[in-house]
């Protein structure tokens, strides 16, 4: 499951490279009056305030049960996670749509380049080695060594990672994007090619927004394990010598390495009450070895004295 250090060091340096680039890009988009450099400007500042968020959500996560929360606060991360994805779509990508869709309708003339080449050229380094701070802190959440890359994304449940790996992967695409749209709108002495670049910029955040506030809005609903976790909880449940029968586990994510998990188990007639609740800790000893993030495991069992009556 995921790091939390990991998750910060993914977040924390994300931000570090963001608000430099981002400010370095709003310099070369005011020399250089570019529509594609001030709409990577306005994503790189986005994706900074969207790190300072999920920093924030990661912290507010990670606060102590109470009366008010018995369960901890462990969903505050998908609420974060969901602004983030809301913030993405509407100011990320809303904005980047309208500066290019403004300047295809005022173009102006373009002028000497060099500054948008020196900034795109040290922004695609820094946002580089952000994204490579997140792909790790989500490598270092799978535990099957066959799985893509893709894979791990789709079954990530921290917002924290995988929203940073999108963000990230995001911003270097806009980045190359804005390179083209920057080089063949002097190549071509074409304006409008900038404004076009601005707004596949804006485009291609909509749909990393739209892909996140899906998985956010399913965890935050209240999503379970993946089958093949399922399968293996059922497996080691009816491993145990005391248990006679079970019926499928409920499970749900309250947050990234907090699972929820709720077994209805028949046990043998022949146990004592004191038996029985040896047979319950042995079955959550033997699931939270396994599962570690199974944190939190209610079992169900049967009235051993009522089943007897039945027999």
């Amino acid at each position: 499951m995921a790091n939390p250090n990991s998750s910060k060091s993914a977040l924390y340096g994300g931000l570090v490279a963001n608000i430099g680039i981002a400010l370095s890009k709003f310099v070369a988009a005011y020399f250089t009056r570019s529509s594609a450099m001030l709409s990577e400007g306005i994503h790189s500042l986005v994706d900074s305030g969207n790190a300072i968020l999920l920093l924030y959500g990661v912290s507010q996560s990670q606060k102590p049960a109470d009366a008010r929360h018995p369960f901890g606060r462990s969903k505050e991360l998908y609420f974060w996670g969901l602004i983030v994805a809301v913030l993405i779509f509407a100011i990320g990508g809303g904005m980047s749509f309208y500066e290019g869709i403004k300047h295809i309708e005022h173009p102006e003339p373009l002028t000497d380049p060099l500054w948008n080449y020196l900034v795109l050229g040290i922004a695609i380094g820094f946002e580089g080695w952000a994204f490579w701070l997140a792909a790790k802190a989500l490598r270092q959440q799978n535990t099957d060594a066959n799985a893509g890359f893709w894979s791990i994304l789709r079954r990530s449940k921290d917002p924290a990672v995988f929203a940073s790996v999108l963000e990230n992967l995001a911003a270097l695409l806009g980045l190359v994007i804005a390179l083209l749209g920057v080089y063949f709108g002097h190549a071509l002495n074409n304006p409008f090619l900038d404004g076009a670049a601005s707004i596949a910029i804006g485009v291609l955040l909509m749909l990393v927004a739209v892909f996140l506030v899906s998985r956010t809005k399913g965890l935050l609903v209240g999503e379970g394990v993946d089958e093949e976790t399922l399968l293996g909880l059922q497996e080691i449940a009816r491993s145990q010598p005391a248990v006679e029968h079970i019926r499928p586990p409920l499970t749900m994510y309250l947050g990234p390495q907090d699972v929820m998990m709720a077994l209805d188990v028949e046990f043998r007639d022949n146990l004592t009450a004191v038996e029985v609740e040896q047979a319950i800790d042995q079955l959550q000893d033997a699931i939270r070895a396994k599962y570690p993030y199974v944190q939190r495991i209610f079992v169900e069992a049967k009235a051993v004295s009522a089943r007897q009556r039945q027999g």
